[in-house]
């Protein structure tokens, strides 16, 4: 019998037929090599979600150009040179029975390196970004374009456009972070030309039977930045310009860490509220919701309400890889649920380790600690 009808009922995206509404949301994990290569630790990791029995496994971002790398461990796609390691992430979570999109980035004012850029000089932390000239603007268009490729022919059957966190698309949009009097900012109409341009730059490199999905900020949930009512007014734009999804979120790398933030996120669902508001505006986009969804009852549920399409799992996902099948059923040991008041996964990750979550067992945490000795 199923439990969960709602949860586990097939749905398409473009020509692919998922077999339920389960996604793995794109959680960054830097596992690659330094070069953003691909090794075997990342292999092993997306193995391991291709067979939890998830319908779609979107991997987490990489990196278009090396200016706009988020971490030294960030796997890259701005060379030919790398789709032959990406190729073989595709086949580990195909093989495993699940379909396999990718991430695509430019982490802008977020870059770890010095000399960072940005659509305007706007001080992040202790670092003010140099602002894009417009030639560079028009490159990093063409870059993302030239990933998307890329991405296709490593044998991913989907893109992912990473307009979430804070990072270079949501930074165009946001009426903070963008200040320039060009046609490239100022009215939101004006803000929105970067990333609906870059999506027309994929579109031409890719083909328009390939699936392109968005990941949206739909809120930075910080004072004088992006709201939701401007959220679904890009939405729509971004609607009428083809996109297959869009994949909500809210908060960027500063708002993470103020106390309303910290607070909400302790919460089952923090985040639908923005994607049920997203899918009402546009009742026949596809929407992924995310944020702690702890229960199958409550995927359940926020499918059945029709607050979203999709369900989009990371860090639970991260703590319990057999979340899927446990739900469905298929194995009868109970969910093991993320820690809503731990952040060992992203405290490591931001200070440039590689994550590996509290929930796992004492065999699992030694055996993982044991391959990364000395990779850190």
């Amino acid at each position: 019998m199923n439990t969960y009808p709602n949860l586990f009922s097939p749905i398409k995206i473009k020509g692919l037929e998922l077999s339920n509404r389960i996604t793995m949301a794109p959680m960054y994990v830097g596992y690659a090599n330094p070069d953003g290569k691909v090794n075997d630790l990342v292999l092993e990791h997306y193995k391991k979600m291709g067979a939890s029995g998830a319908a779609l496994i979107v991997v987490e971002n990489m990196g278009i150009d090396p200016s706009g790398l988020g971490s030294p461990f960030m796997l890259r796609v701005d060379k030919d040179e790398y789709i032959e390691g990406l190729k073989k992430i595709a086949h580990v979570i195909h093989a495993e029975g699940a379909y396999a999109f990718a991430q695509i980035n430019h982490a802008g004012r977020y870059a770890y390196i010095k000399d960072r850029i940005a659509p305007s000089p706007v001080k992040i932390w202790d670092v003010t970004p140099k602002e894009m000239t417009i030639d560079e603007i028009h490159s990093m268009i063409e870059k993302y374009g030239e990933a998307a490729l890329r991405i296709k022919k490593a044998g991913f059957d989907g893109v992912e456009l990473h307009g979430g966190t804070g990072y270079l698309l949501s930074q165009f949009l946001s009426p903070r972070l963008n200040k320039r009097t060009d046609e490239y900012g100022g009215s939101l109409e004006a803000r929105m030309c970067f990333p609906i341009e870059v999506l027309e730059a994929v579109r031409n490199k890719v083909g328009d039977d390939y699936p392109v999905g968005y990941r949206l900020l739909a809120d930075e949930l910080f004072p004088g930045g992006f709201t939701l009512d401007e959220a679904i007014i890009f939405s729509k734009a971004y609607a009428s310009k083809g996109i297959d999804y869009l994949s909500v979120m809210a908060g960027t790398h500063e708002s993470f860490k103020m106390p309303p933030y910290v607070e909400m996120e302790r919460n089952e669902g923090y985040m639908v509220s923005f994607a049920k508001a997203i899918k009402k505006a546009l009742p026949d986009m596809l929407v992924i919701a995310a944020g702690r969804i702890q229960t199958p009852q409550y995927a359940d549920k926020v499918i059945k309400d029709g607050e979203a399409d999709l369900i989009g799992l990371a860090r639970v996902l991260f703590a319990d890889p057999l979340w899927p099948k446990k739900a469905k059923g298929e194995i009868t040991e109970p969910i093991v649920p993320c820690n809503p008041s731990c952040s060992q996964c992203m405290d490591l990750i931001m200070k440039g380790k590689r994550p590996y979550c509290s929930q796992w067992s004492r065999e699992q945490r030694q055996e993982f600690l044991k391959k990364i000795e000395g990779k850190n």
